[in-house]
């Protein structure tokens, strides 16, 4: 690799870990605030999108114990963003899906972080807000192959 690549990956890697350290610490601000833990907006976002799992499956979604999830489901449970119930095929299964309640958590999260980015990148130019969006659409589907 030459000098110019080898720099422009370093200032790359570390603006990418700037910009994803503000957007997390951001992030759990908001979460504050909704008075919801970043696992359990994860774990809510991971039933949301991929429909009613067991302990197990979402432990593998987020990577947990299950021992953890079901902690973090029992929480979610008391205040009323999740159920368990029976599967309708095998009695023994029990799933988890998402109650009306904590969709409704995940929009107002949802809009206040484009809230947060919009008053970031309100000065853009329509111009330079399509090259940011093009640049990490194509910084997406690079790493999503």
């Amino acid at each position: 690799m030459d000098k110019d690549f080898d720099e422009f990956i370093k200032e790359t890697e570390l603006t990418i870990r700037k910009v994803n350290t503000i957007i997390k610490r951001r992030g759990r601000e908001i979460l504050q605030d909704f008075n919801i833990t970043p696992p359990q907006f994860v774990a809510l976002q991971s039933l949301t999108k991929e429909g009613k799992l067991t302990i197990g499956e979402l432990g593998d979604r987020l990577c947990l114990a299950c021992s953890t999830v079901t902690d973090l489901v029992d929480r979610m449970e008391k205040n009323e963003l999740v159920e368990r119930f029976r599967d309708q095929k095998d009695r023994r299964i029990v799933r988890i899906k998402v109650l009306e309640k904590g969709h409704r958590l995940i929009n107002e999260v949802i809009t206040a972080r484009q809230e947060y980015l919009a008053k970031i990148l309100k000065d853009l130019s329509e111009e330079e807000r399509e090259g940011l969006l093009s640049a990490l659409n194509q910084l997406n589907d690079l790493m999503d192959h």
